[in-house]
Parts: C-alpha cells; structure tokens; sequence
C-alpha cells in the first residue's frame, strides 16, 4: 500500500482495476468532485501513475497491489483500510479482463475470466462491506455484452450476465444497510489515452466507428466516470438494483445487411 499516511474526515470511494482505462477516469472524476480514492490495482506502474493524477487533481489516495481475483489479497486490504479508520462512500467494481474463450480453449481460460470479473466483485463487497456508510452506493462496472455478443466471447459475457444478476442480488440484501446496489453497461468505450504511459497510444478511430452510434460518436471513459458519479450521489438515491447502459444508443440500433 502507498498513499499519504493520514486520514481525512471525508469519505473515501474504493476503484477496483483503477489504474487504466475506465477505473482511471472514474478515480481522477471523484477526486475532481471533493472524494479522497482507495485504489486497488494489479499493475504497479498503471497504479502509480493513477496515484499521480489523482493527487494532483486534489484527492487524497490510497493505492493498493490487489489482484482482486486472490480473495486472500481482498481480505488483507480491506483489513489495512479498516485499521486507518477508512470508510467508503462509494465502492466501483471494475476490475476486469477482456478476452475471447472458443469452446476449444482450456478452461483455464474461463476460469481465470470469470474469476475476476464475476467472482471479483463478489470478495471484494464481501471484504469491504463493514466499510461501507449507510447511503454508500455500489456501482458493478458490466458491459452490453451481457446482452449481446460475438462469437467466442463465453466467459466474459457470461461474467459480465453474471455480474448483473449479482447486482440486483446485492441490492436486495444490502437495503436493510440503506446500501444501494447498481450497475453500468458500458458499449464501445475506447480506452486507448487513458493506458499507462509505456502503453498508451492515439486511437484509430474511423468515421464508420462514430456513426454506428446514435450519439454520433464512440465512447470515453469519462462517459462511464460520469454515470458512476451520478449512482453514487444522493441524487441517486431511490435507484437501486438497476442496471444502467452507458452505449450512445449501439444496442438499440437495429441493423439490417445490405
């Protein structure tokens, strides 16, 4: 763990996968509204940069090496945040791997997938529960592909399924604590800028991208950053169970061959 050794009075919103991509966005996106940042990420150096850019934009963070698949991990975590007296306001799960399983694969494969992207979200809740405010919102990063797929796509589309049934689940049992439970479906949300550095490359995007949305244009992962924002404000707070899908309209365009 790094981070600043004190602990503000504020509450602290927990990223899951925090240091690329969309949980990046969503951290510098809280810490610009006021939250101090719990960060749990895998990666070192994304997690430091992370870090980084969340302190300059004014928050306090809090960076843990969590493989939120290794329950183990999760546990010690959360046990270290409960010893500096950190409460959660907000948890996003978003940690998660993207990748094709075809039916001749190993299993392994699906394992490892459903591992962290379904299984993930569950220990970490788990854990940080005896965290978490009354009113906190829970925001499970899922995607359309719960609801639509392509070819070889199994393990993740399931997790990600699997992941929208654990949320209305979640929600159910955790209304007695006046915790509310959502999730986000995020379409074609291009990533590319908000790599670490080492990775980072401009996007290759073609008009043809842009078009096929009814919003005009691909996603960003401020896009997402901005609705998490929202679910867990108190603006939000008689919407609970619901799964919110963040796509520029992709999935409701019907699309006929030519």
């Amino acid at each position: 763990m790094k981070g600043r050794e004190s602990v503000s009075d504020r509450q602290y919103a927990l990223v899951t996968g925090g240091g690329q991509g969309i949980g990046r966005a969503v951290a510098e996106t809280f810490a610009g509204r006021g939250w101090d940042i719990v960060i749990f990420e895998r990666d070192a150096e994304a997690g430091e940069e992370a870090r980084a850019a969340v302190e300059a934009a004014g928050g306090v963070c809090l960076l843990y090496g969590v493989d939120v698949a290794d329950e183990q991990a999760v546990a010690r975590a959360c046990a270290g945040l409960a010893a500096r007296g950190v409460k959660l306001g907000a948890l996003v799960n978003n940690a998660g791997i993207s990748r094709t399983t075809p039916l001749d694969g190993p299993l392994a494969a699906w394992d490892e997938v459903v591992a962290v992207n379904l299984r993930g979200a569950y220990v970490v809740v788990k854990y940080a529960l005896p965290l978490l405010t009354p009113g906190a919102g829970i925001v499970n990063i899922a995607s359309t592909r719960a609801l639509m797929s392509e070819p070889d796509w199994h393990a993740y589309d399931a997790a990600k399924g699997g992941l929208l049934a654990l949320t209305h689940s979640l929600a159910v049992t955790l209304g007695t604590r006046r915790i509310r439970v959502n999730a986000i479906s995020p379409g074609w949300i291009d990533t590319s800028l908000l790599k670490k550095a080492k990775a980072r490359r401009p996007a290759h995007l073609r008009p043809v991208d842009h078009e096929q949305h009814p919003a005009g244009r691909v996603g960003r992962p401020e896009d997402i950053a901005a609705a998490c924002l929202f679910l867990a404000s108190p603006e939000a707070g008689f919407i609970t169970g619901s799964n919110l899908v963040v796509d520029g309209g992709m999935t409701v365009k019907m699309i006929y061959a030519e």
